[in-house]
This record gives structure tokens, C-alpha cells and sequence, in this order.
């Protein structure tokens, strides 16, 4: 077809996209989550204090919880980003929290919402996400 020489060929193509929803579908009627992260608490800073998001992804990162930082003003935005990426816990911070030496912890999942103090944040989460 694109040359002058004939060649016989014989050739076998399988779409990738149709694979990986064969995989995903058979992890479902497991009852099993496809997560595009590891990331078990996304630290939500309601703000822009990328100090405070530093501080505390570093505390849960040498207590080996896996975590990544957003910072943004808006509460929408990190909700959703939670909930893309399937991740199942959330410590939001914003001014009050800061003022009051609080954090919330929200379960993604179900929304349930816990207010805990800043010093025991890696103690409850560690709590939390053992099976």
C-alpha cells in the first residue's frame, strides 16, 4: 500500500483503552477502588499559606503517611481533587484553624468531619488509616 514492493504481512492490533476497562471492570466486581494516587490525606490549605502546607505534608511525610498539599482559596477545589483522585482523608486548615491551633480532618467518603489539635494530627491519622 505505501511502497512499489509487495510484502505480505499479517498484523494483529488490540486497543489499550479497551484493556484497561476490562481491568477496571473486573477490579469493580471485586469490589475494589482503582486509585490514580497512593496518597492516603491530602492537606487542604484554604488560603495561600504554602508555609503552614510544608510544615504539615513534612510532619505526615516522616510519619510515612503518604500525602501531597494543596493550596487555594477555594473549598470546591480541593474537594473535588480529593474525590478525582480517590483520596480518603483530608486535613483542612484555614485562618480559624490557624488562630484556634486546630485542623479539620474530614473522611472523604462519607463527609464525616472531625476537629483535632494540630499536635496530634499525626497520632489520630495514624489511628485512622490502620486497617
Amino acid at each position: 500500500m505505501f511502497g512499489t514492493k509487495q510484502v505480505p504481512a499479517v498484523g494483529v492490533s488490540l486497543g489499550i483503552e479497551r484493556v484497561f476497562n476490562i481491568m477496571e471492570q473486573i477490579q469493580k466486581d471485586h469490589n475494589q477502588t482503582t486509585r490514580a494516587t497512593k496518597t492516603e490525606v491530602l492537606v487542604s490549605i484554604l488560603g495561600d499559606d504554602l508555609i503552614q502546607a510544608a510544615e504539615l505534608a513534612s510532619e505526615l511525610w516522616d510519619a510515612k503517611i503518604k500525602a501531597e498539599y494543596l493550596v487555594a482559596k477555594r473549598p470546591d477545589k480541593h474537594f473535588r481533587h480529593a474525590e478525582e483522585s480517590k483520596i480518603p482523608w483530608m486535613l483542612m486548615v484555614g485562618e480559624r484553624q490557624v488562630k484556634e491551633g486546630t485542623v479539620r480532618l474530614k473522611d472523604v467518603e462519607s463527609k464525616a468531619e472531625d476537629v483535632i489539635q494540630r499536635g496530634s494530627v499525626v497520632e489520630e491519622l495514624r489511628r485512622r488509616l490502620s486497617p
